[in-house]
């Protein structure tokens, strides 16, 4: 072949130190598990046994209002031949792993307390999470949420951080894995550096590996939504030690000023702070998370649960449509209408799927004639795995 330029090289000048970059700021990940739900526990009520009493909760209200897969089909409005295996795999979900993800929190579900009476509380949730280590129920991943910088004095933060490690390393004689710790209201993009530094000396301190502590970001004020659109190296800048960014959806929709019979999960402006979050985390490997329903069941009837379920299962619909495939869940009835809206949403589309990886992968057109582009194939091949990870 014959060609026109003579040193392409000279042109190509910065190439490798740009490549580098790129690498660096996007590093190439394959689907990895990640949580379908955090549930958060406020840490005055955080004991060995509250992942079993979630579970006695959840399956209580699932063999009362929900026995059957007809009834499953009928509330969610599931065809029964996929309401059947999703109803299989919700009651064995909620036998053997009721909660992959829990948060003791000591922020806005816990409040304002005396100092003395936090540290106690503080002593208690490590105390309950050595025990359910110690008995094998430690949740997959696991942590803490700490009071934000937002509120002018970071000492109480990290003293309940450093106490709270401590105590658990104190009592188990290591780290359990799926260790992560939430970071509330980031107003300032400087709390990110400071906080990571805080993690750093607290490794250190306590003789852990480097990067052992990670935390998540929470976006819940139109602040953190600006300087996340302007800010390129957020990521590499932090070390690695991002985990994850979580919106907030009732901090944010009250700080734009929505009303208060607005303030949900899925208001158009929720999805603007849930796309720039997008746009600017692609790529980084950073975990996105969607937020909450503040809402259980107003009685034990079966209207009142079926109406709860029915509203928590459209928000997580809203969710794995716009891409989060994790929310937070505030309530054993959650557990319900998240695990069952997330396995539909799986069953539903796995077959249809497959059967366009594998036209692509044979050369042909997949049924009714698509024809994939490979960024398509690269997001099937990457659903699919999500949702075996989902399924497992």
């Amino acid at each position: 072949m014959d060609t026109t330029l003579a040193e392409p090289d000279e042109s190509l000048e910065g190439f490798a130190e740009a490549h580098r970059e790129q690498l660096e700021r996007y590093p190439a990940q394959e689907i990895a598990w990640q949580p379908v739900h955090t549930v958060y526990v406020p840490a005055d009520r955080v004991t060995p046994g509250i992942v079993a009493d979630w579970r006695h909760a959840a399956m209580e209200l699932l063999h009362r209002h929900v026995f059957a897969p007809t009834e499953l089909a009928s509330l969610f409005g599931l065809d029964l031949d996929l309401a059947t295996p999703v109803h299989d795999r919700l009651r064995k979900k909620l036998a053997a792993e009721p909660i992959e993800d829990l948060r003791i929190d000591f922020e806005d579900g816990y409040g304002l307390r005396p100092w003395d009476e936090e540290d106690l509380h503080v002593e208690s949730a490590a105390a309950a999470v050595a025990a359910m280590h110690e008995e094998g129920t430690l949740p997959r991943r696991w942590g803490l949420r700490v009071k934000s910088f937002a509120d002018g004095d970071p000492r109480r933060s990290i003293r309940t951080l450093d106490g709270f490690l401590t105590e658990v390393l104190k009592r188990t004689g290591e780290l359990p894995a799926g260790f992560v710790v939430t970071f509330p209201k980031v107003l300032v993009e400087a709390y990110l550096g400071q906080f990571a530094r805080c993690l750093e000396a607290l490794e250190e301190a306590l003789r852990l590996g480097r990067g052992t502590l990670r935390f998540e970001m929470q976006v819940e004020a139109p602040q953190t939504v600006l300087f996340l659109q302007r800010t390129a190296d957020l990521v590499p800048s932090l070390g690695g030690r991002l985990a994850a960014a979580h919106f907030g959806v009732f901090d944010y929709t009250a700080s734009i000023g929505l009303p208060p019979h607005e303030q949900r999960l899925d208001h158009p402006a929720c999805d603007h702070a849930r796309h720039v979050m997008q746009t600017a985390l692609a790529g980084t490997g950073v975990e996105l998370s969607d937020g909450s329903l503040a809402a259980a069941p107003a009685s034990d009837s079966a209207e009142d649960v079926g109406a709860l379920l029915q509203r928590h299962s459209a928000q997580v619909r809203h969710s794995l449509a716009h891409g989060y495939y994790q929310g937070w869940d505030m309530h054993p009835s959650h557990l319900i209408s998240r695990f069952a809206t997330v396995y539909a949403f799986h069953y539903r589309c796995y077959e249809a799927y497959a059967e366009r990886v594998r036209a692509w992968e044979d050369r042909r057109a997949a049924e009714g004639g698509v024809l994939d582009e490979p960024a398509t194939i690269r997001t099937l091949v990457s659903a699919l795995a999500r949702a075996e990870h989902a399924l497992s």
